[in-house]
């Protein structure tokens, strides 16, 4: 039973309290086995038990819980890069992706590539993400929009899951786009979705939730509910990309059908903070993509001020400003976003929103008897991680 000694502040993040809340304890030690934590509190505390067992210095330093990112779009082919200069030109999202680019982009290179290079690519992602303290991560599909490509997606989320040792959670984002060969019969792709795709991706058990993309640019509200609907029938958890360009009323609908979350929020209007807040549904703020030319910095303040909202996310995926560092957006939200104090190294990282609904993949879950993955930080104290010191790598990770 390993025992991590000298702790200088040890994260607990509890599940009552707020975001800025991580109930730190100092001088603290840590033991667990079999990938469940035993005993944690101040060192001088540690059970007599515990003294003989193999040790492990922690140098003092701060020691939270592995990094949950629960917004990325992990496997997919090709690189948008240019579209980033037709941003800095003053191009929309909306113009490039009427002009065949944007997600489209990427759909026609992920069906280009094979099941194995989407494995390899993906696989080196998540060996840097695991380097930077990311213990779990949410994968989704959505460059496939097929039957074929979108199994193939997930198939590699299934291999990624098995080889470990980061904790995948895939999700099936076949509404992501409405994909050409459907461009003239868009009902009849959502049937498709709804009679076909989902049904595989959920017997097959290759993923747990189901996500719609809600824009002007993808999915009307009425196609969004009736396939999350689907989704939740078929026993996945509902996600929803919503008011992300404009608002369409994609947080009142994540909380009329009781989604676990909704993602981007730049344009929510006031009902739907409120919507969203009373139903319990996690609000995922993606600070890297925000910082891409041409849209708005700062989420609206009433979103950023609320402690029952926001865990931050990288959006790690194909460009033109992906970002597989979790840390930063963090950051961002503690700067642009306005997000306050040690809050961001906490809820806004998923740790304690993420156990408030079924989903529960978050590794600070059931801190005394939860799954031990931590990550110990150059910075000493929790008022570190609101002070831009979180761009260093960790001293180390470990996953049990």
């Amino acid at each position: 039973m390993p025992v991590l000694r000298n702790i200088g502040n040890l994260a607990t993040c509890r599940a009552d309290g707020g975001q800025a809340e991580i109930h730190a304890i100092s001088e603290a030690a840590l033991a667990w086995q079999n990938g469940e934590i035993r005993w944690l509190g101040p060192e001088t505390n540690l059970p007599f038990e515990y003294g003989a067992h193999e040790s492990l210095d922690a140098g003092g330093r701060l020691v939270v819980p592995g990094l949950v990112d629960c917004h990325t779009h992990l496997a997919f082919a090709g690189w948008r890069a240019g579209e980033f200069e037709q941003r800095i030109l003053g191009r929309s999202y909306l113009e490039i992706a009427e002009a065949g680019g944007g997600i489209l982009s990427t759909v026609r290179a992920t069906r280009a590539a094979s099941q194995e290079d989407l494995y390899e690519r993906s696989r080196l992602f998540l060996d840097e993400m695991l380097a930077l303290g990311v213990t779990t991560v949410e994968c989704k599909s959505g460059y496939g929009l097929s039957l074929e490509e979108e199994l193939k997606q997930l198939t590699v989320y299934r291999r990624l899951a098995e080889a470990g040792p980061i904790r995948i959670v895939p999700t099936l984002l076949a509404a992501h786009v409405v994909p050409p060969e459907y461009r003239e019969d868009r009902a009849g792709y959502v049937d498709l979705v709804v009679e076909e795709i989902i049904p595989h991706a959920a017997g097959e058990g290759l993923a747990r939730c189901c996500d719609v993309f809600l824009e002007q640019s993808a999915f009307t509200r009425e196609e969004s509910r009736r396939i999350l609907e689907a989704g939740i029938d078929a026993g996945l958890l509902g996600k929803l990309h919503a008011d992300q360009l404009t608002d369409g009323g994609g947080a009142n609908l994540a909380a009329e059908v009781g989604a676990v979350s909704a993602d981007h929020l730049e344009c929510i209007s006031e009902e739907g903070i409120q919507a969203v807040a009373a139903a319990g549904v996690v609000a995922v703020s993606l600070r890297g993509h925000r910082l891409q030319p041409g849209l708005r910095a700062q989420l609206p303040p009433a979103v950023r001020d609320d402690p029952r909202l926001q865990p931050a996310a990288d959006d790690a995926r194909r460009g033109p400003q992906g970002c597989d560092d979790l840390r930063r957006p963090g950051d961002r939200a503690g700067g642009s976003g306005r997000v306050a104090r040690a809050g961001k190294g906490c809820g806004l990282r998923g740790h304690r929103r993420a156990r408030r609904r079924p989903l529960a993949v978050s590794p600070a879950a059931e801190r005394l008897r939860g799954h031990r993955d931590r990550r110990a930080g150059h910075i000493r104290e929790p008022a570190g991680l609101a002070a831009g010191r979180t761009y260093r790598r960790p001293a180390g990770s470990i996953a049990a």
